[in-house]
């Protein structure tokens, strides 16, 4: 098995034996079931044997009805033995793979925000589904099948030799000849196997972003290009499938030849040598009995290497995922915020660049201070960083130089969850999950009670859409908040950061989606729900920046001029002139 697989799929079915190992018990049960009915289908050689030499050369039908006796009792004991293999390993494959899937997922929902921009979710999706079903098919039935076919292999050549050593020798000489088509296309197979696998996942991919953005897709007539698209992945895919195919079919078809070719030399030989009487007719029939067995044995071995191969490259997908490193843990020995939390903030020579954009400073050494309570408004063009420093707060990514202080605490001293405990987010696209109303305001407070769930929606002026809902707050919403206005997903998304009841709150143009009306009432409600909560707003809307303590002017990820409204209008240019753009006349009154 070394010299077919490669050292990295190896170390991807030693992570699966991992898996597998907790259930030894039921492992050792499916083996010796595996073992019980491979013994029982090598004992019926023998059964063949005794019927030819006894039952029928004898012409005697007690000898006859003796070993029909003894032919079905073997059968019944086979199809017990079967049963419980094929139980045993069925619940193996699922309960490995349902262990795998966890694993899995729990692994990454933990890793940071970076590891995304560089691989893309519908892949991750489809190895998480496609490649552990494949694991699940080969673990639940293909290694069962291969170890079968192995013991049968083995005991059947052992019985061969004692059966009749000369004719053994055709068949056995025949062996080389087998192996080397299996190494051979082995490796192609091997190859093309991964390559499929990855030809899948974009195929997944590509429909799960067509689909995902489907308003857009049609609104653009999009539809002939899409199908297009897809047709080309779609057919990437089948050309791959279709060389690994004819891999295997070759494999298959070379391996059939060789071993029934060789059959066929023994029975001629072995004829010869009924014929001449140095043999009896019964030991011949055992001998193609076990002859056929072990051709048997070799050409689905053939076959389920090449399932075991797609598994290891399974295998070996799944094992990137769970060998991705989180760049953001908890340190070892964690510093506690001291309780309450007051939420000043503190960045001192901050310096950022994203994984995937190096080159460029996201944020280009800022010192800033914000006041326990303070409501500190972010203002500059698209691409300054304001965003970024909301990425960096909540510690989605650690800066390359500089660092952030929680009341006076370094947030890279504390336990991840422990920080993000101290804030609440709404940002500028509201995520929304599938489920209820109910359960999207309480996502982060899953504890709170259906009073505090209408508190909040109240507060965010939510609750009287909510209560023309077909079933309320117990209206299930579709995927991503589908079926409601950018406003009432903004508005939801805001309760739920209301209910967590954070002292610090980070609005990223949290009300840049809401119609005038509902904007309105929120502007209202603003003063009142950021009363003793440190605010970070990043926001366009002239209402806001006004209500703000200070207002910081981000360039370029520099922090180029701080202050309130007027002063700002007087002495920063480039906030002028966004006042100007943004906020018309308003902005300079």
């Amino acid at each position: 098995m070394s010299a077919i697989l490669s050292s990295r799929q190896r170390n991807a079915l030693v992570l699966a034996w991992r898996f597998i190992a907790p259930y030894r018990a039921r492992v050792l049960g499916a083996l010796l079931a595996l073992l019980f009915t491979a013994a029982i289908t090598l004992s019926m050689g023998q059964g063949i044997k005794l019927l030819v030499d006894q039952g029928l050369a004898t012409q005697s039908p007690a000898a006859l009805q003796q070993s029909i006796g003894l032919f079905f009792v073997l059968v019944l004991a086979l199809a017990l033995g079967t049963y419980t293999r094929f139980y045993l390993v069925s619940w193996l494959g699922e309960r490995v793979v349902a262990d795998i899937r966890r694993r899995v997922f729990d692994h990454l929902i933990e890793l940071h925000p970076g590891f995304y921009e560089s691989n893309r979710s519908s892949e991750i999706q489809s190895r998480l589904t496609a490649d552990t079903t494949l694991l699940q098919s080969v673990i639940g039935s293909s290694l069962s099948m291969a170890l079968r076919n192995l013991i049968m292999l083995i005991g059947g050549s052992v019985l061969l030799v004692v059966t009749n050593p000369k004719l053994s020798g055709i068949v056995l000489a025949a062996l080389p000849l087998v192996v080397a088509p299996i190494l051979i296309f082995g490796r192609r197979v091997r190859a093309l196997s991964r390559l499929s696998q990855d030809r899948v996942a974009d195929v997944g991919s590509y429909v799960g972003e067509v689909l995902g953005q489907i308003k857009t897709v049609q609104a653009y007539n999009h539809q002939d290009e899409d199908k297009r698209r897809f047709g080309l992945s779609a057919e990437a895919a089948f050309a791959v499938a279709r060389q690994r195919v004819a891999q295997r079919a070759w494999l298959i078809t070379v391996v059939i030849v060789l071993v029934l070719g060789a059959v066929g030399v023994m029975l001629w030989v072995g004829g010869m040598d009924v014929i001449a009487g140095r043999i009896s007719g019964g030991e011949l029939a055992a001998f193609v009995f076990y002859s056929l067995i072990v051709g048997g044995s070799f050409g689905t071995l053939s076959e389920v290497i090449g399932e075991l191969q797609r598994a290891a490259g399974a295998a070996e997908r799944i094992g990137e995922l769970l060998a991705a490193s989180n760049q953001i843990s908890a340190p070892t020995e964690p510093m506690q915020l001291v309780r309450p939390v007051q939420g000043r903030i503190e960045l001192q020579g901050l310096r950022f660049a994203y994984p995937s954009r190096p080159e460029r400073f996201a944020v280009d050494g800022i010192d800033l201070q914000v006041g326990a309570g303070e409501t500190l408004a972010l203002v500059g063009p698209s691409g300054a960083g304001k965003s970024t420093l909301f990425d960096l707060l909540l510690r989605f990514f650690d800066p390359q130089a500089g660092r952030i202080l929680i009341d006076g605490v370094p947030i890279a001293c504390l336990d991840p969850r422990e920080l993000r405990q101290c804030f609440a987010l709404v940002s500028q696209n509201p995520a929304l999950f599938f489920g209820t109303v109910a359960d999207n305001i309480r996502y982060g407070k899953t504890s709170a009670s259906h009073a505090e769930v209408e508190a909040a929606a109240k507060a965010a002026h939510a609750h009287d859409f909510i209560q023309q809902l077909p079933e309320g707050y117990q209206t299930h919403l579709g995927e991503a908040g589908l079926g409601l206005s950018g406003g009432q997903r903004q508005r939801l998304a805001i309760a739920r950061a209301l209910l967590v009841d954070a002292p610090i709150l980070l609005l990223d143009e949290a009300t840049s989606a809401l119609d005038a009306e509902s904007e309105h009432l929120i502007q209202q409600a603003l003063p009142r729900l950021m009363a003793g909560r440190t605010t970070l707003v990043i926001a366009h809307r002239l209402a806001t920046v006004k209500s703000a303590d200070r207002i910081a002017v981000i360039e370029q990820g520099r922090l180029v001029a701080i202050g309130k409204h007027a002063e700002l209008i007087e002495r920063s240019p480039l906030y002028a002139r966004l006042a100007e753009l943004q906020f018309g006349v308003e902005a300079v009154a």
